[in-house]
């Protein structure tokens, strides 16, 4: 992965990111494109004579270049090429833009400002609308160690795919591989790829791995596949993103809105 998209924000994920960043750029000798979308539309409705929004710009703009300075000076001591981008406007709509010519984009599971649980719509949309996958570090982050052992959660679908073949640079630093599947109970075929298809593409890569069906149970996917992953010491998540549509996940709840809402580690995401 050698152009790295990277969120820059005031979330409290941005120390997190900014470190996981870091470390995928010193594994794949990797470039790291800093994007800091500045806005003031949340300010615009019922200001109408614009008051509000002129009291605020230079606080905004304040902030926004102590961030900066921050970020960069710890940047021009970490040994890794970087650049950064300024732009105003909505962060998510600022990324799409950029995320064509990356091969990923890194962000925090909330805003600025998001204090709820839930995934942000910015994670939604990027993880939607990007052609790249979309990695969210949660802010407990201390670093991501890309050769520990790294988890796929596997339901057989064309985004559990495109997750998986998006993730192989990172997957071939791994010392480990498991790809985990959740065995339901159905008389319906569960798989558009069993398993042993999403091994077999690996195995092309030069990267082996170990399959494994979980039963059911009655915890939650989500929380199984968690315990999965920290039961084998995994550094890294990676799955399909929205299986269902996005609206049906928002209404009913879903795996991904789960995963997003509390995530215990770094989850690379395609949808």
């Amino acid at each position: 992965m050698k152009s790295i998209l990277l969120h820059i924000d005031h979330d409290s994920a941005m120390k997190a990111r900014l470190q996981v960043a870091l470390d995928i750029a010193r594994a794949t000798n990797g470039h790291i494109t800093c994007l800091q979308a500045v806005s003031y539309e949340v300010f615009a409705p019922g200001d109408f004579y614009g008051s509000a929004i002129a009291a605020a710009m230079p606080v905004i703009k304040e902030n926004a270049e102590k961030l900066r300075s921050q970020i960069e000076s710890e940047l021009d001591h970490e040994g890794v090429p970087w650049d950064w981008r300024f732009v105003y406007g909505i962060a998510p709509h600022r990324l799409l833009e950029a995320s064509p010519l990356a091969d990923l984009v890194i962000v925090g599971p909330a805003e600025a400002g998001e204090s709820g649980r839930g995934p942000s719509a910015l994670v939604g949309d990027l993880v939607l609308k990007a052609p790249v996958p979309v990695l969210v570090v949660p802010g407990e982050t201390a670093s991501l160690d890309v050769s520990a052992p790294m988890m796929v959660a596997w339901n057989g679908s064309a985004e559990a795919a495109h997750a998986l073949r998006a993730a192989v640079p990172l997957l071939a630093c791994s010392c480990k591989v498991t790809l985990v599947s959740i065995a339901e109970e159905s008389d319906k075929p569960r798989y558009d790829f069993p398993a042993t298809d999403g091994a077999r593409y690996l195995s092309r890569h030069g990267i082996d791995c170990e399959m494994v069906e979980i039963p059911r149970g009655e915890a939650k996917i989500a929380d199984t596949l968690f315990s999965a992953a920290q039961l084998r010491e995994c550094s890294l998540m990676v799955m399909g993103a929205y299986g269902h549509s996005r609206l049906a996940e928002m209404l009913l709840g879903g795996v991904t809105r789960r995963m997003l809402s509390d995530p215990q580690m770094p989850i690379l995401l395609a949808h």
